[in-house]
């Protein structure tokens, strides 16, 4: 596998972003030429610095696609909407992200005629809230926002493109991603009140909440082991430790790494859309020879250190 026509090509959308840019890495350390698509702009060093050999720039379209005119032996699809707030303010581009990207790129997959394996990271949102307990896969699926009904429509999709189409798919459910390089959610917004508190801050919810943390770098190495280990035509696996973590007991790691005297409050308040308890059964995802390396008190520690670093703090 050393010349460069002999190695395995992956096209992951979505690269220029948070788990886009570690897929996109993970992909080229283990020896495959990486093409990247999507929307942001960067220099060819920085692409280049994440493993990527091409990339371009343009929205997530079957014509955009179709003028690559290039075939790929896995395409990773990282681009999409990502968050529930937003879906709510903007359902119609949630769509648009999120199922007319997956139609476009499973269409283009059954046109190019060559075996593509597509992996799909979706959300355990297209499973509505389920109660205290591990998600299993096949649990029911009951979708409570805009971002989880749109997951489970291109879930859907998949599962028929790999049906009628024989499109060889996986798809992860990822439950709480974090890492260096986020800039946004929960642990984002707590770092930046934690910085700025004089003495008490106040957090949203009851803190009972629980949250599946998993490491952004073992988050892309799960899409690794499914692209190399997956035997199945039709995948459905959950991305997470297998370990719940109070909301609560979330924060307070953080303040006693931040090493700042806060008090923390929960106002009680419970969002809509946001299902209360997230722990993963992760039974299939062990069973391709994946397992998490970074425990939540290390991540914390290196997100942490990003945060401080970037904020001057």
């Amino acid at each position: 596998m050393n010349s460069e026509e002999n190695k395995k090509t992956v096209l992951v959308t979505g690269a220029y972003g948070f788990l886009g840019r570690y897929t996109a890495k993970v992909f080229n350390d283990a020896g495959y030429h990486v093409s990247g698509i999507g929307h942001g702009k960067w220099h060819k060093y920085e692409y280049n610095k994440w493993g990527i050999q091409e990339w371009y720039e343009t929205t997530i379209t079957f014509e955009a696609l179709i003028n690559l005119n290039r075939s790929f032996d896995v395409i990773v699809h990282c681009g999409g909407g990502g968050s529930v707030a937003f879906s709510y303010q903007n359902p119609y581009e949630d769509f648009q992200k999120s199922v007319q990207s997956t139609l476009s790129l499973l269409e283009y997959i059954r046109l190019q005629g060559k075996p593509c394996h597509f992996i799909y990271p979706s959300s355990p949102a297209v499973q509505g809230e389920l109660g205290n307990k591990p998600i299993k896969e096949d649990d029911p699926s009951n979708p409570v926002s805009p971002y989880g009904f749109h997951k489970k429509a291109a879930e859907e999709l998949c599962q028929s493109y790999s049906k009628s189409f024989d499109v060889k798919i996986t798809i992860i459910r990822y439950f709480s991603i974090y890492g260096v390089g986020l800039q946004k959610q929960l642990l984002w917004d707590a770092c930046l009140k934690i910085k700025n508190a004089e003495s008490d801050v106040t957090f949203f919810g009851t803190g009972e909440e629980t949250r599946d943390w998993l490491y952004v770098t073992d988050a892309a190495t799960l899409i690794l082991s499914a692209a190399d280990n997956a035997t199945g035509h039709l995948n459905i696996i959950n991305g997470g430790t297998g370990k719940k973590t109070p909301v609560k007991d979330t924060v307070e790691l953080l303040v006693k790494l931040y090493n700042k005297p806060v008090n923390i409050h929960f106002n009680q308040s419970v969002k809509e859309g946001d299902p209360r308890f997230y722990q993963a059964d992760i039974t299939k995802a062990t069973a391709l020879g994946w397992s998490p390396k970074i425990n939540l008190n290390e991540g914390l520690e290196l997100y942490l250190q990003f945060f401080k670093q970037l904020l001057n703090d």
